[in-house]
């Protein structure tokens, strides 16, 4: 019992260290082949967070163990939005741009409805992951034209800052070019051993999770839906409460919110999807009448709660803050409630 919980704590420790060393490494190589910051934060910060989740719910269905992964995954979804972004806006409050509200934020609804209409006989089989996969591919896709469509029109301010430190930066490289070339390959090379180291310990770390999970599920008479709804949800849920915080603190808006919504698309057709493929799953009834459900109105409720700060003072401010953290209280007691009875 010791040793799988040691090894729970262990792996979740090293989990968050490694998922931090991934994005940076990623970030790195982006930045230095030139992607666009808005897509680094969509595509890198979105799915480097998650990379956790979806590491762990592929492993967890390649041991046998497929309910695991589902409960991983919409686990995660929870917690993003309800204490994640809950503590984030309590923080720092966030503002919310046209984008989220008419693109975003309808997406992610529309998503979490078509996850529940596929849970609805209690079963996810290998065309229900591959659907989702399909989707997957397709929400990047419109997110990377939208993106190159709308350029930063939305974010003129930051447009002027970027504008500035580029011309200082060009500055600098004429000034010192040879410095510059000399630091060129050393900041590629970091950046590729960051991804690699990453990535293994992700793997690694993720494992031990896995085996800790399933063990105190066996020992202490729980389902690995809890198992995976709870502690290891949390766990993987780490990475994203730590960017959103740091982003919120530097300003940087879109990136905290978008962080959240891309987090939790990614982790809805992604990780369900890849697990599903690997293994079709055959759920408890009690995850679509609690958990999809509770992952539903919550999801509502942030589109809800977003649309009223985007028509009132465009801030979504520490009561909507509150609402959240009270609404995954709310659930953990549920949660708790149905694990007694």
């Amino acid at each position: 019992m010791w040793l799988a919980a040691l090894a729970i704590l262990i792996g979740l420790a090293i989990l968050v260290w490694s998922a931090d060393v991934f994005i940076d490494g990623a970030t790195a190589l982006a930045k230095k082949f030139s992607v666009p910051s808005f897509l680094i934060g969509v595509l890198i910060l979105g799915i480097g967070t998650s990379a956790p989740e979806m590491v762990v719910s592929v492993l967890a269905a390649i041991e046998g163990s497929p309910e695991l992964a589902l409960g991983n995954a919409y686990g995660s979804n929870i917690i993003n939005i309800a204490l994640v972004l809950g503590a984030t806006v309590l923080i720092s409050p966030i503002i919310i741009r046209r984008g989220i509200v008419k693109r975003d934020l309808p997406l992610l609804l529309l998503i979490t409805v078509i996850a529940a209409w596929q849970l609805r006989d209690g079963t996810l089989s290998q065309v229900d992951g591959i659907v989702l996969l399909i989707l997957l591919v397709a929400v990047l896709g419109l997110q990377i034209i939208m993106s190159i469509r709308e350029g930063y029109d939305e974010h003129e301010d930051d447009v002027v800052v970027a504008s500035a430190d580029s011309a200082h930066s060009n500055n600098l490289e004429h000034l010192n070019n040879s410095e510059s070339l000399e630091k060129l390959e050393p900041s590629v090379t970091r950046g590729l051993v960051s991804l690699i180291i990453g990535m293994l310990m992700l793997v690694a770390s993720s494992r031990a999770i896995v085996w800790g999970a399933v063990e105190l599920a066996t020992l202490w008479g729980l389902s690995e839906l809890i198992i995976g709804l709870t502690i290891v949800a949390v766990g993987t849920s780490l990475p994203e409460l730590v960017s959103s915080l740091s982003a919120a603190r530097k300003g940087e808006h879109d990136m905290a919110l978008g962080n959240i919504i891309g987090s939790n698309i990614f982790n809805t057709l992604a990780v369900v999807g890849l697990a599903t493929v690997i293994a079709p799953i055959a759920a408890d009834p009690v995850i679509l009448s609690r958990d999809v459900m509770a992952m539903g109105l919550l999801t509502i409720l942030l589109v809800t709660l977003c649309v009223f700060a985007f028509k009132t003072k465009r801030q979504f401010g520490r009561t909507s803050g509150a609402t959240l953290v009270l609404f995954f209280v709310g659930y953990t007691a549920w949660l708790i409630q149905s694990v007694s009875m």
